[in-house]
């Protein structure tokens, strides 16, 4: 009987139709999850086909974070050794773009630490953007936190395609985890940089307490939103964060959580993100095949990432191409 709810509802997503909450809790009790991961594999086939799509990240500004986002390193509410500065050198942030151009990356983004950034720090931003377009043909993203709509259309015009602003949890779990800044607000950030014409990059870390009903509802969430590329982080515990004691996930639920996000977001990207270094390789071939269809590869931001041919090997053996 479960069985059969696995391939009425994948039939029901191949069928242009979306499902309902309720129907894709109903997932996470299915007894086969081998037949769940194909399922998804199946779905991402067909909307995405067998390209993934890679970006990678620069930490623009460090540090010195006036919230209280209790997964991260770089708030200063919290003990840690992250290191601090304000906006990155042009040349080093150019020169990284460069690079990971050379590697075959196809999009990335500067990152900013803080709550959001001031007209003059997104003045100094954007001529690093401009210099990156005159020397690479990279495609640009920006994160820059809860940026107001006239800073929006500043990036829009400067050439930036998505805006990463990452719901980060369910909504209903989301005061548990930051009191400084509400999910309201980054859902108004992103309603404006839709509203300039910026696509949508938004998603999460699973690992934070949540319940596997809670991740589902942050993947509804994301698909009311119409999101575009979905980060999926695993949590990194961080020494000195009120989440350095956090326990793994298992296998189990990391896969379970990929296949659920590819049935609710059949035509998002759904990227690997931060935690993936903690993953076997194994797992992460299994990841490959449950719905997985774009990477966040090099170096995270507070973290050490993915060597990126490591990474492009790994997926051109699980049968990937990659996007120009």
């Amino acid at each position: 009987m479960v069985n059969n709810i696995i391939e009425n509802l994948k039939n029901k997503v191949l069928e242009r139709k979306k499902i309902t909450y309720q129907e894709a809790l109903q997932l996470v009790d299915c007894d086969d999850k081998n037949e769940l991961y194909a399922a998804a594999d199946a779905i991402r086939q067909v909307f995405i086909g067998r390209n993934i799509d890679l970006c990678s990240i620069a930490n623009a500004k460090s540090g010195k974070c006036e919230e209280d986002c209790k997964w991260c390193s770089q708030s200063r509410h919290f003990q840690t050794t992250v290191e601090e500065y304000d906006i990155i050198n042009k040349e080093l942030a150019v020169d990284m773009a460069k690079l990971n151009r050379s590697k075959g990356v196809n999009r990335y983004s500067l990152v900013t630490s803080g709550r959001t950034v001031t007209d003059s720090e997104l003045d100094s931003l954007v001529v690093i953007y401009k210099s990156i377009k005159k020397e690479s043909d990279i495609h640009l993203c920006a994160s820059m936190g809860l940026l107001n709509k006239e800073q929006l259309q500043k990036l829009k015009d400067t050439g930036i395609g998505h805006y990463h602003c990452n719901l980060e949890t369910a909504p209903s779990y989301f005061s548990e985890v930051c009191s400084t800044h509400s999910i309201e607000e980054k859902m108004q950030t992103i309603a404006w940089a839709k509203e300039v014409g910026l696509d949508i990059c938004s998603g999460g870390i699973i690992g934070m307490g949540e319940t596997m009903a809670q991740r589902i509802e942050l993947a509804c969430a994301l698909s009311d939103l119409e999101v575009n590329s979905i980060p999926i982080n695993v949590l990194n515990p961080i020494a000195g964060t009120p989440m350095a004691g956090a326990g793994k996930l298992t296998e189990e639920e990391i896969l379970t959580t990929i296949a659920i996000f590819r049935f609710v977001n059949p035509r998002a990207h759904i990227r690997f993100a931060g935690g993936r270094n903690l993953l076997s390789i194994e797992t992460q071939k299994k990841a490959l095949h449950a719905g997985i269809s774009a990477a966040l590869v090099g170096d995270y931001l507070t973290t050490i990432g993915t060597k990126v041919n490591e990474d492009k090997q790994l997926f051109e053996q699980e049968g990937f191409s990659f996007n120009s």
